[in-house]
């Protein structure tokens, strides 16, 4: 090789490996997730065959790689969790893109292991032919989903203790609780290096889980008693008079919840 072509070579490398340090930023999303105290979850993000492409995935019942799990633990306050995820992914020869986020809620109501619940959230990422409707990235590079869960308390058992189920609903833009989870739908191709950004809030407010089964008086609820102390229904009817005490996650017997005044 004389000295001349050497130089081209060198001159080549050179010019190459500047490119590479200008290229764009990988096809990669940041996705944040904000917790409430006492929360956790499991997610799932899933890959599927992009757009007009004629692979599919095999069937499997082992290891998933179109479907990455990760997961978010308890903490004793609230706190944001962030994790990074290909937009589009070859798994085993076929172009996939993510497609969707699914979130499955836990949240701890009381102090024994048992004392959970449970809701789900999801976010969906769509082609631009499916993105007519679909809101546009903000300047600031976030796109941010909004949910808002609420607990909703019932009896079980002869002691009747109190017991709760948790339900997350989506917000709209003016924060209006909506029937649909929490989550929404995204412009994948608007979020190449960007955030989605899911904020989860829990309201102070609990309300019964079952109706006519709790009459509202000063300082929370009382338990309806039905036909009889046994009653386990216990459903209010035309009798608003006649009430049973409830046993407490601590297990004070009280007559109002959530005061035990």
């Amino acid at each position: 090789m004389n000295r001349w072509t050497r130089s081209v070579l060198i001159t080549l490398g050179a010019g190459w490996l500047s490119g590479c340090a200008l290229a764009p930023p990988a096809d990669r999303l940041t996705l944040e997730v904000d917790l409430p105290a006492q929360f956790r979850f499991i997610g799932a993000a899933n890959y599927r065959p992009a757009r007009y492409e004629l692979c599919t995935l095999p069937q499997r019942r082992g290891k998933r790689p179109e479907r990455k799990i990760f997961i978010a633990d308890y903490k004793p306050v609230a706190e944001r969790v962030s994790y990074e995820f290909p937009l589009t992914e070859t798994i085993e020869g076929c172009p996939t893109v993510l497609r969707s986020v699914e979130f499955t809620l836990y949240a701890k109501w009381g102090e024994l292991d048992t004392d959970v619940g449970g809701s789900f959230a999801a976010i969906s990422f769509a082609d631009p032919i499916e993105s007519e409707r679909v809101a546009a990235m903000p300047e600031s590079g976030v796109q941010e989903l909004f949910g808002q869960c609420m607990w909703f308390f019932r009896t079980a058992g002869p002691e009747h203790a109190i017991r709760k189920l948790l339900e997350c609903n989506a917000l709209d833009t003016k924060g209006k609780r909506q029937e649909t989870r929490p989550g929404g739908v995204v412009q994948r191709a608007l979020l190449p290096g960007k955030k989605v950004r899911l904020t989860l809030s829990v309201t102070e407010e609990e309300a019964p889980a079952f109706q006519d089964t709790w009459l509202a008086v000063p300082g929370g609820w009382r338990r309806c008693r039905g036909k009889s102390f046994e009653d386990l229904s216990g459903y209010c009817g035309s009798n608003t008079t006649d009430f049973k005490p409830i046993t407490m996650p601590d297990g004070r017997v009280c007559d109002v919840y959530p005061t035990c005044k």
